[in-house]
C-alpha cells in the first residue's frame, strides 16, 4: 500500500481521545443523575435506557473518524509503471548588457525592457530548455540550458550592465560562446538563439560567426532594439549621484540600432528571422508561440514513474455507512408489552 499524504495519519492519535471523551461523557451523565434524581427513580431511568446502544453509537462514530483519517491520507495500491517524456527545443537567450543598452529610447531603458520581454517568453515555454548568455566586451554563460524556469528568472533579475566586466560590444564572440559552451553537439537542429541587442559591434565578425552557427544547424532570431536613425545618448551617473551622458574623447556617445548587421546574421542561419523592434514594443512571448513553439522538437528526457491507484473512496464510503448506522441505532430499550 502507498500513502499519498502520510502526515494525515497523525489524525489517528485522536481516536483514543474520542474514546476517552465518550467514557468521560458517560461518567458525567451518571454523576449528574445521581446528584439530582432519587435512587428508585434513577433505577427506572436506567432500565429505560440502553447502555449497549450508547456504546454502539460511540464505537460507530469513532470508527467512522478513523476511516475518514485513512481516506484523507490517500491510500493507494496496484502500482503501475508509466513513462513520462518531455519534448522541446533548446533556446539560448543572448542578451546585450553593454552600456548602450542603458539608452532610454525604450522605457525605462533598452536592457530593462528586454529583461521583461524575456520573462514573458519564459512564462510561455512549453517544455523547452532555456539558457542565458550575457555579453559586452566579452561573453559570459550565466545559465546553462535548463528546464528550471524559476532559477532562470532569479538569475535574470540580477543582470545589469555590470554583469560583464569588460566594456564594448562583441556580438560575434557571444554567438561563438553559445556554440562552444551553450549547445551540445549531438543534434544539428532543434536549436535557437534569441539575440537581443542594438547591433553595434566592435570588430568581432558577427556575420561570420552566424554563418558558422548556420552550418551547425543553429537558427538565429535577432531582435533589434533602439532608434535606428537619430539614436540616443547613454545616461550615466557619477559617484556623487549626478546624472550625465557617456562621452568618448570629449564627445557624447549616441547609440543607434545597426539593423543591417543583425539582418545579415539572421539570414545566415536556416530559418533565421530578424525582428526590427526599434523603439516599439517587444512581445517575445508571441514571438516564441509563432516561431518556436510549433517547430520540430526532440526528446529532452524520459522518466519512468510508478503510479498507484488511489482508493480513498473505499474508506470514505465505509465512513459514511458507519455514520448512517450511528443515526439508526437508538439509545432506549424496547420495552416488552
Amino acid at each position: 500500500m502507498h500513502i499519498g499524504n502520510i502526515k494525515m495519519l497523525y489524525l489517528l492519535w485522536l481516536v483514543p481521545v474520542l474514546v476517552f471523551l465518550h467514557a468521560w461523557a458517560a461518567y458525567r451523565r451518571r454523576a449528574a443523575l445521581r446528584a439530582f434524581v432519587e435512587d428508585d427513580l434513577l433505577e427506572r431511568i436506567g432500565l429505560s435506557l440502553s447502555g449497549t446502544g450508547r456504546t454502539s453509537k460511540a464505537i460507530l462514530v469513532t470508527l467512522a473518524f478513523a476511516f475518514i483519517a485513512f481516506a484523507v491520507a490517500r491510500p493507494a495500491w496496484n502500482p503501475k509503471p508509466q513513462t513520462i517524456e518531455r519534448r522541446g527545443r533548446d533556446i539560448m537567450v543572448v542578451l546585450d548588457v553593454s552600456k548602450s543598452m542603458l539608452a532610454e529610447d525604450l522605457v525605462p531603458n533598452r536592457l530593462e525592457r528586454s529583461k521583461l520581454a524575456i520573462k514573458d517568453m519564459v512564462d510561455r515555454l512549453q517544455g523547452d530548455r532555456v539558457g542565458l548568455i550575457v555579453f559586452a566586451g566579452t561573453a559570459v554563460l550565466k545559465v546553462p540550458l535548463t528546464l528550471d524556469y524559476g532559477f532562470f528568472d532569479l538569475v535574470l533579475d540580477d543582470i545589469d550592465v555590470n554583469a560583464v566586466s569588460r566594456g564594448g560590444t562583441k556580438i560575434g564572440d557571444a554567438l561563438r560562446k553559445a556554440m562552444d559552451e551553450g549547445f551540445d553537439t549531438q543534434e544539428k537542429k532543434y536549436k535557437d538563439v534569441i539575440l537581443i541587442t542594438d547591433g553595434e559591434d566592435h570588430d568581432s565578425f558577427p556575420v561570420e560567426a552566424a554563418e558558422e552557427a548556420g552550418e551547425k544547424g543553429i537558427r538565429i532570431i535577432a531582435i533589434g532594439i533602439g532608434d535606428e536613425n537619430q539614436g540616443r545618448r547613454i545616461p550615466v551617473t557619477d559617484g556623487q549621484g549626478n546624472r550625465g551622458f557617456l562621452t568618448y574623447q570629449g564627445q557624447e556617445v549616441w547609440s543607434r540600432l545597426d539593423a543591417n548587421t543583425l539582418r545579415k546574421m539572421a539570414n545566415a542561419t536556416p530559418g533565421g528571422r530578424y525582428l526590427n523592434v526599434a523603439t516599439g514594443s517587444i512581445d517575445l512571448g508571441d514571438v516564441y508561440l509563432k516561431l518556436i513553439a510549433g517547430e520540430e522538437k526532440r526528446d529532452l528526457e524520459a522518466k519512468t514513474m510508478t503510479l498507484f491507484e488511489e482508493k480513498f473512496q473505499i474508506f470514505l464510503g465505509v465512513a459514511l455507512i458507519l455514520m448512517a448506522a450511528e443515526m439508526v441505532v437508538g439509545e432506549r430499550r424496547r420495552m416488552a408489552r
